[in-house]
């Protein structure tokens, strides 16, 4: 067995398996605009879910004042602020 074998198979597969359902979803790219962009649509969805859960999280952490905010990123940084003063 090749390589070439190895990698045509798995061209193979996933053209005639996985893409399935994108097949179908081009064959009713026709038919309805919304229903062909469904995944579009789904992704942006869990997108937008995942953003406000991950605000709503950043929002209890600063209501519960858990971050340390004392440090800079670099300390040569605010050393040459007190210079420049």
């Amino acid at each position: 067995m090749s390589w070439k074998a190895i990698f045509e198979g798995i061209q193979s597969f996933t053209e005639d398996v996985l893409f399935i359902p994108f097949d179908a979803l081009r064959e009713m790219e026709l038919e309805s605009w919304f229903g062909a962009n469904i995944m579009s649509w789904i992704f942006m969805l869990i997108g937008f879910v995942a953003f406000v859960y991950w605000m709503r999280e950043l929002k209890s952490f600063n209501d519960n004042n858990e971050e340390d905010r004392s440090s800079t990123s670099h300390g040569y940084l605010a050393e040459d602020a007190v210079r420049q003063q």
